[in-house]
């Protein structure tokens, strides 16, 4: 007879805290699970329809916060148990044939991860209308595209947006490979070597809404690979919204005034009355880190475990379940902001004439009209020097100036500097003239309606 647990091990021990989260999952486990046993006579079907009665009850006590959890119960799958004992009895003994806390857990847990991936789908399905939306208002203002930050290329804001978006849609096709790769239903694996009950692990599979049956036991309650997978996911999503939220903070910088965010979303200083501050970038930005923590965290725990179960996988959850919150919040604060946006149109063009961004366009003129690139790139080099020494932009030099790097230029060559031309030929697809970003405006519209 095991003497009685320690208080501190008890401690150590209970996770009721943290997987009540999942009561929802159990109830629906066992259900299934119970539905289950009775068609396959290994349960009395009026005991069964008692179980499910029961278990509904608990359902509607947890939700309507009335469920009273105890931490000697050690997790939500005893807590319930224990609550179906005190409701009907002894007959809530017979709901635990054929099956182990273990495939429980895993159950329960690729259920409400499956869930969770498709509310974060839902999240950056909005995110990403909300990017559309604002490129669609915004299709003709000029902004510099910048590498190492500094001046690049002229492009149009609406293109700059549309980046994002880019990302976002592979986070979103991501979360459903999350999905896809966890929907094999591990109930009815047991402890770890399957039942010698005659159970339907098909039937569960239909009823609970996965693919199919794991197909070996041992695997079945020893993987957190679906777990892994989703922090990996969120992780790598929070990484293109920190990037997003660093964008919107220089942007909204006094430095670069590129951007005006709504008030809403700004805060103020408790000690400058003047100050507004982008809290909710910094916000998204600082929350990264965590998410990142979260995948870490589990990659060690998972990385030292032989199979198949061991106690150090009660943590999986705790780093899931925060990723989880970080992530949502930072999803919705990012829709927040995108939709709160108004981009300074004038500062964005004149910053887009800066830096002699043009200086590409005349090296392709050159290239048109027979030279090389390599050549052409140092004689367009060779202009940048003669426009910097003058203090001019390349677009405010006189023809004459520019017809003397080399005898090919003609009076055209003008129109190079001007940064509307240079966006409209940039005729390639997936580039940022005007035809083709009001070209996938509409193609995202129409995929994310």
């Amino acid at each position: 007879m095991q003497s009685e647990v320690s208080s501190v091990l008890q401690a150590a021990n209970s996770s009721i805290e943290i997987d009540k989260r999942l009561y929802q999952e159990d109830i629906q486990g066992s259900i299934a699970h119970c539905t289950m046993l009775a068609k396959k006579k290994i349960i009395d079907v009026k005991k069964s329809k008692k179980i499910i009665v029961g278990l509904k009850k608990i359902e509607q006590e947890i939700y309507k916060k009335k469920f009273k959890f105890e931490i000697k119960n050690e997790d939500i799958h005893l807590n319930i148990e224990k609550r179906l004992f005190e409701i009907i009895g002894s007959d809530a003994g017979f709901l635990h044939t054929a099956r182990s806390r273990n495939d429980q857990v895993t159950t329960d847990f690729k259920l409400w991860i499956k869930k969770s991936s498709y509310e974060m789908k839902s999240l950056i399905h909005l995110l990403i209308k909300d990017f559309a939306n604002l490129a669609d208002k915004n299709i003709d203002v000029v902004m510099p595209g910048f590498t190492h930050l500094k001046n690049a290329q002229p492009v149009l804001f609406s293109h700059y947006l549309l980046a994002y978006v880019e990302m976002f849609k592979r986070d979103f096709i991501k979360f459903q490979n999350v999905i896809d790769n966890l929907d094999e239903n591990p109930l009815g694996s047991g402890a770890l070597a399957g039942t010698s009950y005659n159970i339907d692990r098909n039937l569960t599979t239909k009823l609970l809404g996965f693919k199919s049956p794991t197909k070996n036991s041992i695997d079945s309650v020893s993987d957190r690979d679906y777990a892994i997978e989703f922090l990996f996911v969120s992780s790598l999503c929070a990484m293109h919204l920190s990037r997003l939220a660093e964008e919107i903070i220089l942007w909204n910088s006094d430095l670069l005034n590129f951007i005006k965010i709504k008030d809403s979303l700004l805060t103020g200083s408790s000690m400058m009355p003047q100050k507004k501050n982008p809290d909710s970038a910094e916000l998204i930005r600082g929350k990264t880190g965590g998410i990142y923590g979260n995948l870490n965290s589990l990659l060690i725990t998972m990385k030292g475990l032989p199979l198949s179960y061991f106690k150090d996988m009660q943590e999986d959850k705790v780093a899931v379940f925060n990723a989880y919150d970080n992530l949502k919040l930072n999803l919705n604060l990012a829709s927040q902001l995108i939709k709160g946006i108004v981009p300074n149109k004038q500062k964005l063009f004149h910053a887009a004439q800066d830096g002699f961004t043009t200086a590409t366009d005349f090296a392709d003129y050159l290239v048109k009209k027979g030279i090389s690139f390599r050549d052409a790139y140092k004689k367009s080099a060779e202009l940048v020097n003669i426009a910097e020494k003058k203090g001019l932009r390349l677009d405010q030099l006189d023809f004459k100036t520019v017809a003397e790097v080399d005898k090919l230029i003609e009076k055209d060559v003008m129109k190079i500097f001007d940064i509307k031309n240079s966006i409209e030929k940039k005729i390639s697809y997936g580039g940022t003239g005007t035809k083709n970003v009001v070209s996938m405006i509409k193609k995202i519209k129409k995929e994310f309606k």
